[in-house]
């Protein structure tokens, strides 16, 4: 039975991964920052070798897209360095290895949804750092080892975009939200599934880099008319640009991800992304 490490357990990801945990015969642990610091690569080592760790799913990150501006080492630390102790430990030790990672190694110019071989150019240093973790794991080159790129995350747990428009959307009458910012929202349970579902027919020589969010394209405009409809609230959604809501970090305009290698190469199904926001918004409402 694989022992797993779980990075980031109290993320989005982590913690979605830890609800689904019962249903797979895998021995997990699950770790945080107070936990595991993934950032010193001697309690990695100690953890690991005291656990009988032989594989590790990688769902810790530094997601604080505009504070990373300023925070520029933490960022680097967890987003970067974090994931090339973990690829030097899982190829010395032979350990199989999955990193998460995001769209903002795009610079979301693009035309038509992003494969994994387009070419990447981050905005900033959140996309910069995530981009130089994706790049030293691949120079390491630990075997079956795997990076999944995603984008929109959302969850019932945490905070993110779902939740930010539930609350809004009890608050306010009205509400402004971009559209002209495209892409497809991914809901991080499908993903913790996916992942789980691909764990024990991953078997490479070199990284591999997969995309995956849920199916569909909509701006995010699209996105929060149809969660204050599923939600039955009254809150106007009106369309704006942009430039209308700067932030320190510009957004990609267009980050939508081409899923066919992932399908293909282990044949899965990819929810779409209306039916997966009805399945979170009713998980919600049973945990009210």
């Amino acid at each position: 039975m694989p022992n797993i490490l779980v990075t980031g357990s109290k993320g989005q990801l982590g913690s979605e991964l830890q609800e689904l945990s019962s249903e797979y015969d895998y021995n997990f642990y699950f770790t945080d920052r107070d936990s595991l610091d993934v950032t010193d690569k001697e309690s990695i080592v100690a953890f690991i070798k005291n656990n009988v760790i032989d594989t590790v799913i990688n769902a810790a990150a530094y997601t604080a897209v505009d504070k990373a501006e300023e925070d520029t080492v933490n960022a680097d630390k967890v987003n970067h360095l974090a994931t090339q102790y973990l690829a030097e430990i899982s190829k010395e030790h032979n350990i199989k290895l999955i990193h998460v990672s995001t769209d903002y190694v795009f610079d979301g110019k693009n035309y038509k949804p992003y494969t994994e071989d387009d070419a990447t150019n981050p905005n900033g240093v959140y996309g910069a750092t995530k981009l130089a973790g994706e790049k030293v794991m691949q120079e390491i080159n630990p075997k079956n080892a795997i990076i999944i790129r995603t984008s929109w995350v959302y969850s019932s747990f945490g905070a993110n975009f779902v939740k930010t428009m539930l609350r809004l959307g009890k608050e306010r009458d009205s509400l402004g939200v971009i559209f002209d910012q495209v892409g497809t929202p991914t809901y991080t349970r499908d993903l913790a599934k996916a992942i789980l579902e691909i764990l024990p027919k991953i078997k490479n020589d070199n990284v591999a880099i997969y995309n995956y969010s849920s199916e569909g394209v909509l701006s995010w405009y699209d996105f929060a008319k149809e969660i204050m409809r599923m939600a039955k609230l009254e809150c106007q959604i009106n369309p704006i640009e942009t430039k209308e809501y700067p932030t320190p970090v510009t957004r990609p305009h267009y980050s939508l991800l081409n899923k066919a290698k992932i399908k293909k190469e282990f044949n899965i199904d990819i929810p779409y992304w209306k039916d997966s926001l009805d399945e979170c918004l009713q998980i919600m409402d049973e945990r009210k």
